[in-house]
C-alpha cells in the first residue's frame, strides 16, 4: 500500500484549529500510517437540547422514543417533516449505546455486534490528522458546537465561528419482468379533500396545468400509489432516469415510467421485499438492488439482483454469503463504481461484477474492516479499525481500485473520529462525527489521500445537509446526499432554514476547498429554500422548493454566487402538491423534473390508495 505524504493541518485564520492538547502524533504500528491527536475539548455545552414544539405525528413517520408505535410506522419528529434540531433525536442528547450493546434501531433489537462495527451507532466525522499529521486540534476554536440526529439528515451547527456537523415464506422465485397490463395513464388529478384529512382541497377533475401563468413549466402527471402495502408502509428506492424512463422501486417490485407521460413501461416483481439500493446505476443504466431472502420477519438484506433499467429484464441474482457469526445482514449499504457493486455492512463487505456478478474481492485482511463505500467516478471505503478501547474509536478512509479493491491511500482522522458521509467523491469531502461530544467536521482530502483543508463556517450559519432517511442507521450509505455540491475548487452547501411560518428562506455558502474558509452566500429566491443536487455545466443545480403560494422549481447558480437563475419555474397553482410529498426526492434530467415521495405509508387503505408518489413538471 503506498503511503501519503506528511500532512498538516490548515495554519491560522479564523477558525484554525488549535493546537494539539498533548504531544506529537502517536506512532503508527508498522505498515499503518501514524494516528492524529484528538482535538481539544471545547466549552461545555447546555446540558439539553432545544425543547421540541409540538407536532401532530404523521402515519408512517417514527414516533418520539418511549412512545408505542401507531399504525404504520414511527411519529414524526419534528415540523415540516423536517429531522432538523427541533425533533426528537436520537443523537447526541440522549444516551448512546456502546458498539457492543444492543442497538435500539428500527429494526428492533439486534444481537450485539464484533470487531469492526463502526464504533458508534452513528459512524462520524475527524478532524485533521491521518499519515504524518500533527493530529489537529479542535477546529471550532473555543466555540461551542452541536451535533444533531447524526442517523438522520445531519444538520449542521455553526456557533460562534465554530463549524460543527450535527447529518410469508421463504420461496426463492426469480424475479419476472412483466409488460403493463394498464395502459391507462396515471391519474392526472389530485385527491378529493373528503373531510377526512387525505385530500389537498382541489376537485376531483381538476387541470393541473388550468391555472398555468406564463413562463410557468407544465405538469406532465401525477402519480398516486397503486400497490397495496402492509401495515407499517414502504420505502421508496429512486427515482433512476435511465433514457425516457424514471424508474423507482418499493416493497416488492421495481417499475419504469415513460418520461413523457408517466405511463408504465414495465414491472419487475420481486420474491420478497426490496431492502437497499445505490444512489446511481452504471453508465449503461444497470443496477443492483437487495432483496430480503425471505418474506418472515427473520429474513435478512442478503439477496442481490442485477436489473436493466432500461427494459426492466432481471439479470443474475445471487445470494451474499455469511461471513461468520458477526456478518449481520439486516441491513447492507450498495454502491456502484464503474463496473463494480460494493456491499457494506458490519465488520463485512463484497464486491461484485454488475455485468455478470462475479465476485471481485471480499472481506479484506487486517483489523480495518470497510463498514460502508461511496460510489461514481471513484470507489471511496469507509472502514472501522479494532482498538483497544471502544470508546475511542479509530476510523480511515481509502480510495480503492474497484476491480481489485486494493487501497490507493489511506487516510486516517484522529482517534475518537468518525466517518459518517461523503458529500463529494471527487473532490473527496467528507463529513466525521463525535457523536458523544457533539462535535462535527467536515474535511477536503487530496487526490494523494492527504488533507487538503478543514470547513470552517461563519458565526451564526447552520447548515442542513439532507442525507435521507431517519432509519438508515445500520446499513446507511455513505454517498447519495443532497443539499450539498462540489466542484473542483468549491464546495457548496445548504444552510437551515433561517425563520419559520410562511418566510422560510435559506442560501448556499461556498467553501474554499483550499483553505476551508467561505468564499461566498447566495440567498435563495424570496420566502422559498433552495437545495443543491449537483453539479450542471460548471453550475451549481439547485432545487427550489415550493412555497406558500410558490411553485417550486430548478434552478442554477454561477460558480461566483448571485441570485439562482431559474431553468424550470413550476405551477404557483400546484405549490401545495408539490411540498405534500414526504421526504422528497428530486431528479432532474433533460429539461424534466421528477419528484418522488421518499416514503408511502397512510392510516388506512383508502388513504394509501389516495398517496400521491411521484409527479413531474417539462416545458
Amino acid at each position: 500500500m503506498t503511503q501519503p505524504p506528511s500532512q498538516q493541518p490548515p495554519q491560522g485564520g479564523f477558525g484554525a484549529p488549535q493546537e494539539p492538547p498533548q504531544g506529537s502524533p502517536q506512532p503508527a504500528a508498522p505498515g499503518q500510517p501514524p494516528q492524529g491527536q484528538p482535538p481539544a475539548q471545547p466549552p461545555q455545552m447546555p446540558a439539553t437540547p432545544p425543547t421540541p414544539p409540538p407536532a401532530q405525528p404523521g402515519y408512517g413517520y417514527p414516533q418520539a422514543p418511549g412512545q408505542a408505535p401507531g399504525y404504520g410506522y414511527p411519529q414524526q419528529p419534528g415540523p415540516y417533516n423536517q429531522p432538523g434540531p427541533y425533533g426528537q433525536q436520537p443523537g447526541p442528547y440522549g444516551q448512546q449505546p456502546g458498539p457492543y450493546a444492543q442497538q435500539p434501531g428500527p429494526y428492533g433489537q439486534q444481537p450485539q455486534p464484533g470487531y469492526g462495527y463502526p464504533q458508534q451507532q452513528y459512524p462520524g466525522a475527524p478532524v485533521p490528522g491521518g499519515p504524518g499529521g500533527t493530529g489537529g486540534g479542535n477546529p471550532f476554536k473555543g466555540k461551542p458546537g452541536v451535533i444533531i440526529g447524526a442517523a438522520v439528515a445531519a444538520a449542521i451547527v455553526v456557533a460562534g465561528g465554530v463549524f460543527l456537523a450535527t447529518s410469508g415464506g421463504d420461496d426463492d422465485k426469480k424475479p419476472v419482468a412483466q409488460a403493463s397490463t394498464d395502459d391507462k395513464a396515471p391519474s392526472g388529478s389530485p385527491s378529493v379533500d373528503e373531510g377526512d384529512g387525505s385530500g389537498d382541497g382541489r376537485p376531483a377533475d381538476d387541470d393541473l396545468n388550468a391555472g398555468r401563468k406564463p413562463g410557468e413549466a407544465k405538469v406532465l402527471w401525477l402519480q398516486k400509489n397503486d400497490v397495496d402495502l402492509p401495515r407499517n408502509g414502504a420505502d421508496v428506492y429512486g427515482p433512476w432516469v435511465v433514457g425516457d424512463t424514471v424508474v423507482k422501486g418499493m416493497y416488492r417490485a421495481v417499475s419504469g415510467y415513460s418520461v413523457a407521460d408517466g405511463k408504465q413501461k414495465w414491472t419487475l416483481k420481486l420474491p420478497a421485499d426490496m431492502c437497499a439500493a445505490p444512489s446511481q446505476t452504471t453508465a449503461d443504466g444497470k443496477i443492483v438492488i437487495g432483496v430480503k431472502n425471505g418474506t418472515t420477519d427473520k429474513a435478512d438484506c442478503s439477496d442481490l439482483q442485477m436489473i436493466d433499467l432500461n427494459t426492466g429484464k432481471a439479470g443474475w441474482k445471487k445470494s451474499i454469503k455469511k461471513n461468520g457469526i458477526w456478518d449481520m445482514m439486516s441491513d447492507i449499504s450498495l454502491a456502484i463504481s464503474g463496473d463494480t457493486v460494493t456491499v457494506g455492512r458490519t465488520s463485512n463487505s463484497n464486491a461484485y461484477r454488475v455485468s455478470d456478478g462475479k465476485e471481485l474481492f471480499g472481506k479484506p485482511a487486517g483489523n480495518c474492516q470497510p463498514f460502508a463505500f461511496a460510489g461514481g467516478p471513484k470507489l471511496i471505503a469507509a472502514s472501522s479499525c479494532r482498538t483497544d478501547d471502544i470508546d475511542n474509536p479509530q476510523h480511515q478512509i481509502q480510495e480503492i481500485d474497484p476491480a481489485t479493491g486494493k487501497p490507493k491511500w489511506t487516510y486516517r482522522p484522529a482517534r475518537g473520529w468518525e466517518i459518517d458521509r461523503v458529500y463529494s467523491v471527487s473532490p473527496l469531502v467528507v463529513s466525521l462525527t463525535q457523536s458523544e461530544k457533539k462535535k462535527w467536521s467536515i474535511l477536503a482530502i487530496k487526490e494523494n489521500g492527504t488533507l487538503r483543508s478543514q470547513l470552517v463556517g461563519d458565526k451564526g450559519d447552520k447548515f442542513a445537509p439532507d442525507c435521507g432517511s431517519a432509519f438508515a442507521i445500520f446499513g446507511k450509505s455513505l454517498d447519495g446526499c443532497v443539499g450539498v455540491a462540489a466542484d473542483a475548487n468549491t464546495f457548496y452547501m445548504a444552510t437551515e432554514p433561517d425563520s419559520s411560518g410562511t418566510a422560510r428562506t435559506n442560501k448556499v455558502v461556498a467553501f474554499n476547498l483550499n483553505t476551508g474558509k467561505p468564499k461566498w452566500k447566495a440567498a435563495a429566491p424570496a420566502e422559498q429554500i433552495v437545495k443543491p443536487l449537483r453539479m450542471e455545466g460548471g453550475n451549481v443545480l439547485l432545487y427550489v422548493e415550493a412555497g406558500y403560494n410558490k411553485g417550486g422549481g430548478i434552478a442554477t447558480l454561477a460558480p461566483t454566487g448571485g441570485a439562482p437563475k431559474m431553468l424550470l419555474r413550476h405551477p404557483e397553482s400546484t405549490a401545495q402538491i408539490e411540498s405534500s410529498f414526504y421526504n422528497a426526492k428530486i431528479v432532474y434530467a433533460d429539461g424534466r423534473s421528477f419528484i418522488a415521495s421518499g416514503r408511502v405509508s397512510a392510516s388506512n387503505d383508502k388513504e394509501e390508495l389516495e398517496t400521491k408518489t411521484m409527479m413531474a413538471f417539462g416545458k
